[in-house]
């Protein structure tokens, strides 16, 4: 069932003034928007796109993992309090103090103990360390961003997370009987997924199953070596088969949303919070796209939260990367918008409907460029500037690109360019109109960042 809670003890933690008086400032000067995105909820408004798609992956994980009594074994939680501490978001997903994630420039801070969430992630140690095995999370994040037609300083992800102890592991079956050397013998996911993974995608797909001496199988072994291929703590055997679970629910995830004829492939990569970790990227217009991120869930995470004898997996996805493939909607900023002819596409319409978004009218182009000293009495991010933007300009800037970077042969100061694409998403702009605006940001890069406009 889906379980609608918040975040109480972080939220009593923070003085009402305090966290009134950020999102009145941050509806401004840090997202740009006219009403503060953290009370918008956009994923659990009906008939939204974003909802559709959240919808669409509860209902799969309902279907797929199921209990004796047919019940789903997965639980939803989709209205969690986005204010989380400095200890859900990165230190019990033991995230280095070093990392850049942890960044002034990349997070939205309350205080120094508390901010909006950078991934629905923060809630996954809480979570287990209260008991639940099998779960997901869906909401609201915030990351200072880059502005283009792809991103945005709000945004929304399902996390989802599954753990079991060796018992359960060990318990769990294959669809046909698969000789135990030969799974152990597979050196890559890739292997494992041609072998193993059943052909019929309707099949409801478990690790193990009539493997031979099944119940000698270890999940975890003393004095393990890291590897490319695993933590310390597992065997071999038991990761590659947590791989072959994971990434077969990903792909039937995958083509449940998007269709069977989709065209995929795995890439490897590195996460603070799992190992080893892969992303799920689709061949979408003739062009890669990341999908989701996934992978087995670091040791230290479950052991930290009082689940040290279990073993999980974990994916994360973006709910509008996910529905601008689906719906074709081209900006991300459309999600924010409380247009009509945006809106009544979706009304009336169900998670399962065919939709395709047809644009209502596109507005031309206004292109100014900007240049300036970057300060020398201060760090300096474009992450700076891109905020700086849209508390000025709002929502109207679609995009801004670094066009140049130069250094001064004498005095070393560095001199940075940026192309500003104004376009407003309901009505079109005079080049009058978007110059007084120009000027109020130039104004304030020489005021707030110590800037100095060439």
């Amino acid at each position: 069932m889906i379980q609608n809670t918040t975040s109480d003890q972080v939220a009593e933690a923070i003085e009402d003034d305090e966290l009134n008086a950020f999102l009145e400032t941050s509806q401004e000067e840090n997202f740009g928007v006219s009403t503060s995105p953290v009370k918008r909820n956009l994923h659990i408004q009906p008939y939204h796109p974003l909802s559709f798609i959240r919808q669409n992956i509860v209902s799969f994980l309902y279907k797929k993992f199921v209990g004796r009594t047919g019940n789903p074994i997965f639980s939803v939680y989709d209205n969690l309090s986005p204010v989380v501490s400095v200890e859900q978001n990165f230190d019990s997903l033991i995230t280095p103090a070093t990392h850049p994630s942890r960044d002034k420039s990349d997070c939205y801070y309350i205080n120094h103990k508390y901010l909006l969430r950078g991934h629905t992630t923060a809630h996954q140690s809480e979570l287990i360390n209260m008991g639940l095995n099998n779960f997901l999370v869906v909401g609201d994040v915030y990351r200072r961003d880059e502005i283009d037609t792809s991103h945005y300083p709000v945004f929304h992800q399902a996390d989802a997370v599954r753990i079991c102890t060796q018992e359960e592991v060990i318990s769990r079956q294959f669809p046909t009987p698969v000789p135990w050397a030969r799974v152990a013998a597979l050196k890559t996911s890739t292997d494992v997924l041609a072998h193993v993974v059943p052909k019929r995608a309707e099949v409801m797909f478990q690790v193990f199953r009539r493997v031979p001496n099944g119940e000698a199988l270890q999940v975890f072994e003393k004095s393990g070596m890291r590897t490319e291929d695993k933590q310390q703590e597992h065997t071999l055997e038991a990761t590659k088969l947590m791989e072959t679970e994971l990434k077969s629910t990903l792909l039937c995830l995958a083509q449940s949303l998007l269709g069977q004829g989709l065209v995929h492939r795995w890439v490897a990569t590195t996460f603070p919070f799992t190992h080893p970790s892969w992303e799920l990227e689709v061949l979408h217009k003739d062009k890669w796209v990341e999908l989701l991120g996934c992978g087995i869930m670091e040791h230290a995470i479950l052991h930290k939260a009082g689940a040290g004898d279990r073993i999980g997996w974990a994916f994360g996805v973006g709910l509008e990367r996910m529905a601008m493939i689906i719906y074709d909607i081209p900006d991300i900023r459309l999600f924010w918008s409380t247009d009509s002819g945006f809106l009544c596409q979706f009304n009336n319409k169900t998670a399962n409907d065919v939709i395709k978004y047809k644009a209502v009218s596109m507005y031309p182009q206004c292109i100014n460029d900007i240049s300036f000293w970057l300060p020398e009495d201060r760090l300096y991010s474009p992450n700076d500037f891109y905020d700086l933007v849209r508390s000025i300009a709002g929502d109207i800037v679609e995009q801004i690109s670094l066009v140049d970077e130069f250094v001064h042969p004498k005095t070393q100061r560095t001199s940075h360019c940026y192309k500003l694409v104004y376009r407003h998403m309901e009505k079109t702009l005079t080049q009058e109109e978007v110059n007084v605006m120009h000027r109020l940001i130039e104004q304030a890069v020489d005021k707030e960042l110590h800037g100095i406009v060439r």
